[in-house]
């Protein structure tokens, strides 16, 4: 029973090693001028095309626009890995520059992927224990 809860909040804690990732990404490889000086130099290290790319990407609104894509099968299928790939791809729009987009496929990727969670629970009685219930007099 206590695996369930882990379970749960392995989603989230993914998707949080997802936003660590993506900032990492930006301010370790994207916004360093000491790495982008030894790129634009023309003679730089091979991973100089993946920065390339990277850049390429938030300049056209590649990240965004995938972030949204993916919000019609997260919203369309009852699946929590979806969900959650809709939110981490919010999370990754929005930390290298698209943060429009990112942050809506963020809020309704976490959302959805929060509803499943709680569908996924077990039904609880609408009744507390020890709430009383009033009873109409004979």
């Amino acid at each position: 029973m206590t695996s369930r809860p882990w379970r749960a909040a392995a989603w989230w804690l993914a998707l949080l090693a997802m936003g660590l990732g993506a900032t990492a990404l930006r301010f370790g490889l994207i916004e360093s001028s000491a790495i982008g000086q030894l790129c634009g130099s023309g003679h730089g290290p091979a991973w100089c095309t993946l920065r390339t790319w990277l850049v390429l990407g938030f300049l056209h609104h590649v990240y965004g626009s995938l972030a949204l894509v993916a919000l019609l099968p997260a919203w369309l299928l009852r699946r929590p890995s979806l969900a959650w790939l809709a939110a981490a791809l919010g999370v990754f729009a929005m930390q290298l520059y698209g943060a429009e987009a990112g942050a809506l496929a963020l809020l309704l990727g976490s959302l959805r992927l929060l509803r499943l969670q709680a569908d996924a629970l077990a039904p609880r009685s609408p009744h507390r224990p020890g709430q009383q219930q009033v009873q109409h007099q004979p």
